[in-house]
């Protein structure tokens, strides 16, 4: 793996890689703090790698030796690193004298408090319970899972098992091939199926009847609603900065004329909705691999979006990452973010957008080989697919405008995530698309 030191490190932004970062990155000392209130006896040596994702810092921090046989991790200790696959897992100790590494994530507390990182961190376990491949946060000599430092709540975890075959790339890009697009499809079957018992009540539940929630989450509690416009008024006040920020914006009116008329196929099947815990996130980047070597490489971006045959070899997801957007949503839903985060060229500035209806069917039919979809459930994908960002993308405006005084970004958000997502589903495109997916059935079934 090639080092990016923090010098090096840019950022995913709204418009792509940029230069300046809105977090700054993890320090070496800053690392040792944190890895003080864990079991284990050596300070960190360097940092190996920076994470280009937004809205946190993450760093792979190298341990140089592991006194005493490692680091009491839950049963979940990292082996000696490999530089090829730094994702590799095992149980048990790690002689001493061998490198180890750790992935430390760093947030602002006003984004993720302590007890918001636990709420995610049950439901890993949940999931790991179920033979979900998932890396466990790593447990503090107190008991917990994460760690509050002035400003900054962290959470460390060992490398995941498998291959980071989308380190550098964005969301809203497509897998790197249709063999990739189904394994996605069959680990995120796997996921819903081991979620479905987890009873865990919705993220930062005030017990209202449209709850907050926690900020830059995919969450429902608004487009859920028969009415949506009162529903994100209510919901809107309660979000911080959020006000603020559409204040001066006719935001009410946008929702009437372009969210509305898309909520009108949602509204009928709202009674159908079965409340299940969802990834969220779900994209190629949030997933590690471990493949067959005729597909660790990814074809070029136009061969992507065109594929119309998978490709002969096979894909397997070897580890899933990175549950900070996950909440207790549904099936039909989640499906729907793992559709808009990876199918739809987004971050093409040119009209009109590409679709990858190849792996589109790769990905539906990888899920529903695993997790057979109902009539209801295959309505409701289709009715959530253009609200899907609604409030994360609300959530953006108000983190953009409010936390990082970012005006720029924060108009982004509003005017080409929040409305222009929704407006293209109300075009040509957006509507055949979502005749394709009204029509679509697995194999064998019809």
């Amino acid at each position: 793996m090639a080092e990016r030191n923090a010098e090096q490190a840019g950022q995913f932004g709204v418009n792509g890689v940029q230069a300046k970062r809105d977090w700054p990155c993890l320090t070496l000392q800053e690392a040792q703090t944190v890895l003080a209130h864990y079991r284990q006896d050596t300070p960190p040596e360097r940092i190996v790698w920076h994470s280009m994702r937004p809205f946190s810092a993450a760093a792979l921090v190298q341990i140089s030796a592991l006194a005493k046989g490692g680091m009491d991790v839950a049963g979940q200790i990292p082996p000696p690193a490999d530089t090829s696959d730094a994702g590799s897992m095992s149980q048990g100790g790690v002689p001493p004298g061998h490198a180890a590494q750790l992935v430390i994530k760093r947030h602002h507390v006003q984004i993720r408090s302590a007890a918001a990182l636990e709420e995610e961190h049950a439901f890993m376990r949940h999931l790991a319970q179920k033979d979900v491949p998932v890396a466990l946060p790593l447990v503090t000599v107190s008991g917990h899972t994460a760690v509050t430092l002035n400003d900054w709540v962290y959470e460390v975890f060992p490398p995941a098992a498998g291959h980071d075959a989308y380190r550098d790339v964005m969301s809203w890009q497509p897998y790197h091939s249709v063999a990739h697009a189904s394994a996605a499809g069959q680990a995120l079957a796997r996921l819903h199926l081991a979620a479905a018992d987890d009873a865990a009540p919705t993220r930062g539940d005030d017990h209202s009847s449209i709850p907050a929630g926690r900020p830059l989450i995919s969450s429902l509690h608004a487009i859920t609603q028969p009415d949506l416009l009162a529903a994100l008024r209510d919901w809107s006040a309660k979000q911080p900065g959020l006000p603020e920020q559409l204040a001066n914006r006719n935001w009410q009116q946008d929702v009437q004329t372009v969210l509305v008329p898309l909520h009108a196929r949602l509204r009928p099947l709202l009674h159908d909705i079965v409340p299940c815990w969802g990834h969220g996130d779900w994209h190629g980047s949030n997933l590690f691999w471990q493949d067959k070597p005729e597909t660790h490489h990814a074809a070029p971006y136009s061969a992507r979006l065109e594929q119309t045959t998978p490709e002969s070899g096979q894909a397997q997801v070897a580890a899933v990452l990175d549950f900070g957007m996950a909440d207790r949503t549904c099936v039909p839903f989640d499906i729907a973010v793992a559709l808009e985060r990876s199918m739809i060229d987004w971050l093409n500035p040119t009209a009109p957008k590409v679709f990858c209806y190849a792996q589109l069917h790769a990905f539906l039919e990888g899920y529903e080989g695993t997790r057979p979809l109902t009539e209801k459930e295959r309505a409701l994908v289709v009715a959530f697919l253009p609200l899907v960002h609604t409030e994360f993308a609300l959530s953006e405006v108000a983190y953009f405008g409010t936390l990082l005084r970012d005006a720029a970004s924060c108009t982004v958000a509003y005017d080409a995530y929040f409305l222009g997502h929704a407006r293209w589903f109300l075009q040509p495109e957006g509507q055949a698309l979502l005749d394709w997916l009204s029509a679509f059935r697995p194999s064998g079934r019809h």
